[in-house]
């Protein structure tokens, strides 16, 4: 077996209209500035394509990143990126997954795979060492992800696949590998409006080794023993993210009945606790895998994946059902039709609420399971009413009023944290680049987990906003597991021996300070080990605020401004019914410091400074060469 050093720096380009395919080569300099995975898979897209495209049309461009530590063995390592244009927001969007596609797109020598056109008829792409083969995909048409799975799927193979909602359009239709899936922002439409049924890649022609190995085992034995003894992770690990029920229901930010509340006396019902001790859950996890937050457990006889909490909150509180085998059967329908759970049970929400209120007709009702399954089928195969839920809550709203509590942000439904509770979650979800994403920083687990910031102050809050977004970017860059944020960062000596008052004083008051203190070396050991070019840290932040601000950047030609990093006017004017002070999230404090420290102008347009500080070219540049090259 041939072994690659590092990075293989090899990226295929398919073009399905003309059903051809090139090889790019990364430049160690573009390896250097964007990392890898998301980073690099951004770069590429903002060089090949102009702003204004269709998101369903040609040349929308979805790119397929491997991370850079992928192969390595590293711990929580089996993770791949991708990036597109949303035909649900209309803006630039970013999704990890798990899954066996990643690896054996790696270990068959490529860096990443970016895909364009449309072909005339259903296709799927057949990769393995030499290159692509274009293969007819018209009995596979129609057929929902589990069947897929069994014509296509193999255990020496990687595949990823789309169901009936990619193929119908559905806005938040998502991208199936394995049991895990690229999940929000419609990639799966991306690759329906392409006529792109699924890819399979055929791995193992190569063997992944890092360039400094010495280096790297010695970091990856200093990481297992982090995640080994930090506390979160054993949470994860024991009883899946679903632990997470109960610590929000706890702190009032679990969504409850379309983000009306943020607790009830049931939700106990569908804790990860309760489900771990009811269907006897068992791991069921991305490979390799050191967390083991992904579970699998017994649902009416069937062994199932277990729901994950973001699914339980919006397809089960945020609908005012507490029953995990429901919530499961629901997770099951939306995983055969490829759609994606946030955003199914988003709208949803929106459609019970706007029935209650008279602006449509629906027997869909809070609290009651009747008629959800047949409305999430009708949904993925555009039957009936379907047809508009297809479109999002976004839409449904400008449609028929409601927009006032429509929970979206840019068009993508709000994770299942109520950030009237949580502040600095807040701002993290108004300013996110592909919309209401806990995932681009995740402050709420520095306000409510661990107790360290205050939670109903906007102090400090745009500077931990700020300081995640570049630290994530640098994770989905690598790319591991964001959960080894908790490890890595708090399992240090230095935070974990400086007792919570003080870690929390500092964080509030003197926030650069404790910034200054955080430990984030493993993450760039692990960068410098596995691909022999040497960073620092200030480098690796440096380069994670240079893959935010470019995304930034492209969602700002597509006209994002300040005018839409808001939050649902219900977030903003009302509180919750169980808080007796009412709090709402007090924005535009927030929003002000955070475009000052980003080095963005008022209106949240990154400067033409803050771009050449960081090495961006933008259109303003590019025009500027363009003229002197024309003069010369």
């Amino acid at each position: 077996m041939n072994e690659i050093h590092g990075t293989n720096n090899k990226v295929l380009e398919v073009d399905l209209s003309e059903k051809k395919y090139s090889v790019y080569t990364v430049s160690q300099e573009e390896r250097k500035m964007y990392l890898g995975a998301k980073g690099l898979g951004l770069k590429l897209i903002y060089d090949r394509m102009k702003a204004g495209v269709d998101p369903l049309g040609e040349e929308n461009i979805i790119a397929f990143m491997p991370g850079v530590m992928m192969g390595t063995g590293g711990p929580c390592t089996g993770r791949y990126h991708a990036v597109s244009k949303s035909p649900l927001t209309g803006i630039i969007t970013t999704s990890s997954c798990g899954g066996p596609f990643g690896m054996h797109l790696k270990t068959a020598g490529w860096d990443g795979l970016l895909v364009k056109g449309k072909s005339e008829k259903p296709v799927y792409l057949d990769i393995n060492s030499d290159g692509v083969e274009f293969k007819d995909a018209g009995d596979l048409w129609g057929l929902d992800i589990l069947k897929t799975q069994e014509k296509l799927a193999t255990k020496k193979s990687g595949s990823m696949m789309i169901g009936p909602g990619g193929e119908n359009l559905v806005r938040f239709a998502n991208i199936a590998s394995g049991h895990r899936f690229l999940g929000r922002g419609g990639m799966g439409a991306v690759m329906g409006s392409k006529n792109l049924k699924a890819v399979i890649a055929h791995g193992g022609a190569y063997k992944i080794v890092p360039k400094n190995k010495e280096l790297f085992d010695k970091q990856k034995k200093k990481a297992t023993d982090y995640i080994k003894r930090n506390g979160p992770s054993n949470n994860y690990r024991d009883f899946g993210t679903s632990f997470n029920v109960n610590v929000t229901n706890k702190a009032n930010i679990l969504p409850v009945r379309n983000f009306s509340d943020g607790s009830d006396t049931e939700a106990h019902q569908i804790s990860g606790q309760n489900m771990h001790e009811k269907h006897q859950t068992k791991y069921h996890t991305c490979k390799p895998c050191t967390i083991m937050c992904g579970h699998k457990g017994t649902f009416g006889g069937k062994t199932l994946p277990v729901p994950e909490f973001e699914t339980v909150g919006l397809l089960g509180s945020n609908i005012g059902v507490f029953d995990s085998d429901k919530i499961c059967e629901w997770n099951m329908i939306c995983s055969e039709m490829g759609i994606d759970t946030i955003s199914t049970g988003g709208t949803l929400a929106w459609v019970m609420e706007a029935g209650a209120r008279g602006l449509i007709e629906t027997d869909l009702k809070f609290g009651s399971p009747e008629g959800v399954s047949e409305a999430i089928y009708d949904i993925g195969n555009l039957n009936g009413f379907g047809k508009e839920m297809a479109l999002g809550s976004r839409a449904l709203a400008k449609k028929y009023g409601g927009e006032d509590f429509a929970i979206h942000v840019k068009g993508l439904e709000m994770a299942a944290y109520d950030p009237r509770g949580s502040f600095g979650q807040g701002l993290a979800y108004a300013v996110a680049n592909r919309g209401a994403c806990h995932l681009s920083a995740y402050l709420v687990s520095l306000e409510i987990f661990f107790k360290l910031l205050n939670p109903y102050t906007h102090r400090s809050k745009a500077k931990f906003t700020k300081f995640f977004e570049n630290l994530t970017c640098c994770v989905n860059a690598l790319q591991t597991c964001q959960f080894t944020m908790f490890a890595y960062t708090l399992e240090p000596p230095l935070t974990k021996y400086t007792p919570n008052l003080i870690l929390g004083m500092l964080m509030q008051n003197i926030p650069d300070v404790a910034l200054a203190l955080m430990d984030i070396s493993l993450y760039t050991k692990f960068w410098s080990a596995t691909t022999g070019i040497d960073i620092t840290n200030g480098e690796f932040l440096k380069a994670g605020e240079r893959i935010h601000v470019l995304e930034r950047y492209m969602n700002t030609r597509e006209g994002i401004s300040r005018k839409d990093d808001t939050l649902p006017a219900r977030l903003l004017t009302e509180g919750r019914k169980s808080d007796a002070q009412n709090k709402t999230v007090p924005l535009d404090k927030m929003l002000d410091k955070y475009y000052k420290i980003r080095g963005f102008n008022s209106n949240g347009i990154p400067t033409e400074e803050t771009l050449a500080r960081l090495g961006i070219e933008s259109e303003f540049s590019r025009l500027h060469k363009l003229k002197i090259q024309q003069a010369v």
